[in-house]
């Protein structure tokens, strides 16, 4: 089966094509470079270059592909969470091409597509555990079936992805925050500077970074001399920390020796080296498939496709949900996959 997925859930417009769990393209154009004056991504200036990019992107995808148009077996876009606007140019353009084609349209969770994008290619079933960190997401599931995805824990405040880009501009580094404060990091000393350990004392296995980062800005205002590179290094040490600890913990606990790591945190190289030193069996995405990609969508959907767990039929007005749980469907209607009629 080949599938085209799309994803416009904030600042990239993608458009990935699949065929059952291998990548056949992989498109994606960054809005970085637009959204960097602005110290972060600006919702309506999001929408409107998406409107502009989208079928750009998804004629090249099926170009590199070697696909034509009339081999697409389904189509797939992210119905949420993120931004509003930016979900609306993905989930109409992806809603218009299967209508037209009379093709399976598939409705996916954005998180779900970054689990789907450390499983490709295959070798890991459930029961896994998977620790999502994005700029948007920082949370923990137990997946004991497919499909099941049980919230264990999470972040409380601030994602991990949103505090590197928030300690960042703290530094003056430029947007996106993560790669700048990774580099910088590089140049530090960890424990160079005094910084808190998240949550050190708890039993569960939620996440916070919202403390952290305000000591960081306690410290540049006390120590304006402070080495950066320093405070670049320990932060990224302190995110780490928290996210393979608690992580490491959650698999003893609930027995898991599996773990997926995803989202475009999981790109960081000194999370991966950690992570590499807990014994656990690790899966991480591909390069290109941590940060927000169409391929994941594609790669998801594909899966719900082969496994049955999707049932065609209904029509095709799947909401934008910004704030949609993963293990629950759209807002409406609650069937998220639909069959349009009248292929052409």
């Amino acid at each position: 089966m080949i599938v085209l997925g799309i994803d416009t859930s904030c600042d990239d417009t993608a458009v990935g094509i699949v065929r059952d769990r291998a990548v056949l393209s992989n498109v994606v154009v960054s809005q970085a470079a637009l959204h960097a004056r602005f110290g972060g991504v600006m919702p309506e200036e999001a929408s409107r270059e998406h409107l502009g990019l989208i079928d750009e992107v998804a004629t090249r995808a099926l170009a590199e592909a070697g696909i034509a148009l009339a081999e697409v077996d389904a189509v797939a876009a992210t119905y949420g969470p993120g931004l509003v606007g930016s979900l609306l140019v993905g989930l109409g353009y992806a809603k218009g091409l299967a209508w037209g084609r009379g093709l399976p349209f598939v409705a996916v969770h954005h998180l779900e597509g970054h689990v789907a994008a450390s499983l490709a290619g295959g070798g890991l079933e459930a029961p896994y555990l998977c620790l999502v960190a994005s700029g948007g997401h920082t949370v923990l599931f137990d997946v004991a079936t497919p499909g099941d995805f049980r919230r264990v824990g999470g972040s409380r405040d601030d994602a991990a992805g949103e505090a590197f880009d928030k300690v960042a501009r703290l530094l003056g580094l430029p947007y996106p925050g993560g790669p700048s404060v990774a580099s910088l990091a590089e140049r530090g000393t960890v424990d160079g500077v005094p910084l808190p350990v998240p949550m050190r004392a708890q039993r569960g296995y939620d996440f916070s970074f919202s403390g952290l980062k305000t000591a960081v800005a306690v410290l540049l205002e006390r120590n304006p001399e402070a080495m950066i590179a320093d405070v670049a290094a320990t932060f990224q040490a302190r995110v780490v920390g928290s996210l393979v600890d608690v992580t490491r913990r959650a698999a003893a606990d609930i027995g898991r020796d599996d773990v997926v790591v995803a989202g475009g945190v999981a790109a960081n190289r000194a999370l991966r080296a950690a992570f590499d030193e807990t014994g656990l069996r690790l899966h991480f995405p591909a390069p290109g498939l941590a940060t927000d990609n169409g391929a994941m969508i594609a790669l998801a959907a594909a899966a719900r496709l082969a496994s049955g767990r999707v049932t065609p039929g209904g029509d095709l007005g799947v909401d934008a949900a910004p704030y949609q749980p993963l293990g629950e469907g759209p807002s409406r209607p609650r069937d998220a996959t639909a069959t349009a009629t009248g292929r052409s």
